[in-house]
Formats: C-alpha cells, structure tokens, sequence
C-alpha cells in the first residue's frame, strides 16, 4: 500500500521511523506492506528525526492526487490547510488516516460525507487518546451495547501537569515548562490547559457512543488554568485527586456532558491516572464497566495510533467498518441536558475578608440558593501585614451537598459582587 505523508514533524516523523523500521513485521502483518512514495512538507531543508529514503521529501500538495498513491496520512493539524488537503485527497480516490480532532469536530459531518461519496475511509484512532485503541473500541469491540456512560480523562498534558503539581510540588507555570521541554505540550498550550482540546475529543467519542452532535460551546467547559497547588493539596485532604474529566452520560433521557476539573475520589480507579496517561471508562448496558488506559500524549503513542490506520486499511478492516461507522449520521441523536439541570457536589475555594460576617455573607448566599454546606476548611490568615487586595484575608474551602449547575450559577453571580471576597474564586464539581 502507497502512503502520501502531509506534515512531518512530531507526529509524522514518529509515523515514519514505524514504517520504516519496523517494515518487516509491517508486511508479515498486513501481506503486502505499507509504503512512503511521498513525505510532502513547507521547508524540505528542516532537520528532521527520522532518515528518509532519497527522493520521497516533497513540497507540492499536487502529489496527493498521484495514481500510485492509496492513502493520504494528514498530519499537520489545524482546520485550513487540513481540511484542504482532506478534501483534495478524498476527491482523487485516496482513503485518509488523520490525528487531527479539531478537524473532525469542526468538519467532520461534511468530511465524512465527502468520503462515503467518493466510495473511501476517513480513519482517525489517533485523534483521541493517544495510543489507546478507544475508537475501535467504542465503534467495533463495544458494539452489542447500549453505551450508557464514558468517563475519560483525554489530554495527556493536562494530566501531567496536574500530576507535576501535587508529587513534584510544583508551580502550574514550571508544570507547562516541564511538559513543553518533554514535547507533551505545544509552544503554546492553549488547547490542552483551556480544555479545549478534551472536549473536542469528547463530541467524537459521544457521536461514537450516543450519536449526538454536539460541540463545545453546548456543555460546560473549563480548563486547569485557574487551578493552584493549594487546590490539589485542599483535595489530597479531603480524600480526593484533581482530574481533567471528561464525562457524557445517559440522564433521564438526555446526555449530560461537560468537560471540567473534577475532584475524584482517591479509591476510584481515575485518580490512578498519573503523567501523561489517559484512562476511558465506558459503561455498557450488557458489559458492564471497561477501562482503557494507556499514553494519551508523545510522539510514538500517536503515531502507533496512526500506523494502526494503516495496517487497517492495507487489510481492508477499515474499509468493511467505515460505511457502517458513519458517526455524524447514527441514529439517535440523543438531545444534551441543559448545563443547568446538571446535578452534583461542588468544591468551592475563596479568598475571604478575614473581619466578622464573612462566613455569615457566604452561606446566606449560598441558603438563598438552595445550597447547603456539607464541610468546610478554614485556615489562619498567612498574610496580615502585607497591603494590596489580599491584605488581611483567608483561604476558604467549602463543599457543598448535591445541588444544580443551575443554582451554582445563580450563586456565582451574587458571590461575584460580595465585598466578603475576592474576585475570581474557584467552583470544581466533584466525582464521587
């Protein structure tokens, strides 16, 4: 099988030493072997990791429509210049291997049309979870089931982040350093630590799993970035590890999905979750619990995803799924449960005026909706001297009992303009 690469860089040179490296176990596996005739890239004098055969290192995207050419590996990312070289590759006959998940969530229903069209594959394993086979499974392995629950931690760098923070003790700024230096996160992160990134995994793995079309502007959405060490330690003593959660459940109907920090218990098997591993546990109405786990981020784990594609294809396996798998088409389209009937607990942390009625203004806003205090950490203040708007206040930790999204945001708006506290506290939900 002929393989035309578009991009090579972390991903793609990954891909590529596969391929050539182990290109003997390829062709005991697939009967024929996978072969690159075309690496096509912007600046072909880049150093690269991975030595290329003489010949194959391209600039010219016309060499997507060559006739020897079976299946296009998009490998850039993006939603542009990818979506281009998609449609270009599926116009010309060729079936498509991508990572790419912001494609498919923003694309992907004109994409895969496009492909059943044109008689061709989009596969894309490694757009979620890294080197976890979690597409094939919830399409194929999972099949007999009515799937009633996922529960994923899906952003690799995230979770290491989080994970520097508590057992390295660490800052949240010299976390992101470190998992930029180990090629976990990008030069800008943006997309993993705003959360971004998991919930476009999520909307795939939900349009797998429930058929529901959703994108991230139709449920909650929250990313790491306001987290403090202090919150991971608060969560250590209350029994709980901080996790970037990913959750789209069956509720009375309805599919509640948001993609938040979420405090986990330490005895379920998610808080297990370190560096830069990802965990999906699915629920099926006849398999019960599943857990999938494996690395989420890195070059090797995405590219084993990707080389994956394309033994499938040079068998002809994805080519029998692909017109049955047909995501953005199944059927039901199960509706998505208002943020604001979202039911669950909440850890809240502020930063109080340390004077007398401050708690007294706090759970008279909560009371007033509906919110009842389940336990609360309060600590001397550390910082009585000092001016500025933090002069003479405390940290406070509150945990509430089960309450709505709804009457959470109805609180924040008064907590919001308390003069008890200062701007900007902390809301988590909690998994228990």
């Amino acid at each position: 099988m002929k393989v035309a690469m578009v991009g090579l860089g972390t991903v793609g040179s990954g891909v590529a030493r596969i391929l050539l490296e182990q290109a003997a176990r390829i062709q005991q596996r697939t009967g024929g072997g996978v072969e690159i005739v075309h690496a096509i890239v912007r600046d072909p004098s880049k150093p690269r990791a991975v030595d290329l055969p003489e010949g194959i290192l391209e600039t010219s995207f016309d060499l997507i429509e060559d006739p020897e050419v079976d299946v296009v590996c998009e490998l850039i990312g993006g939603t542009t210049t990818a979506a281009d070289v998609v449609r270009q590759a599926l116009q010309a006959g060729k079936h498509v291997v991508t990572a790419n998940k912001a494609l498919l969530c923003e694309q992907g229903e004109e994409l895969f049309q496009l492909a059943n069209d044109n008689g061709k594959t989009i596969c894309f394993e490694a757009a979620v979870a890294g080197g976890v086979p979690i597409i094939e499974a919830v399409s194929q392995s999972l099949a007999a089931n009515q799937i009633t629950s996922i529960e994923a931690i899906i952003n690799g760098t995230s979770n290491f982040i989080l994970t520097e923070m508590l057992d390295r003790n660490v800052r949240y700024e010299d976390a992101v350093a470190k998992a930029q230096e180990k090629g976990y996160a990008e030069a800008d992160p943006s997309m993993d630590v705003n959360g971004t990134d998991a919930a476009q995994k999520l909307t795939i793995l939900a349009q797998l799993a429930f058929g529901t079309k959703a994108s991230p502007k139709d449920f909650p959405v929250q990313g790491i970035t306001q987290l403090a060490l202090s919150d991971l330690k608060y969560a250590a003593t209350l029994g709980f590890r901080v996790k970037h959660l990913a959750t789209a459940r069956l509720n009375n109907g309805k599919l509640e999905m948001h993609t938040q920090p979420t405090l986990i218990r330490d005895n379920l098997p998610m808080a297990d979750v370190y560096d830069a591993y990802n965990m999906i546990q699915i629920e099926g109405d006849a398999v019960g619990k599943t857990w999938f786990s494996g690395m989420g981020a890195g070059q090797m784990a995405t590219a084993s995803a990707v080389v994956s594609d394309l033994i499938d294809l040079a068998v002809g396996r994805a080519q029998l799924t692909f017109p049955l798998l047909d995501l953005w088409h199944k059927e039901p389209n199960i509706p998505i449960l208002p943020a604001e009937e979202i039911s669950r607990r909440y850890y809240l942390r502020f930063q109080a005026t340390d004077k007398p009625g401050t708690m007294a203004a706090l759970t008279r806003i909560l009371g007033d909706n509906g919110i009842s205090i389940a336990s609360c950490i309060q600590h001397e203040s550390e910082v009585k001297t000092v001016s500025g708007p933090e002069a003479n206040t405390i940290p406070l930790v509150i945990m509430t009992h089960v309450t709505t999204e709804g009457q959470m945001r109805a609180a924040d708006e008064q907590l919001s303009s308390c003069g008890s506290i200062l701007p900007g506290y902390l809301r988590l939900p909690i998994r228990e």
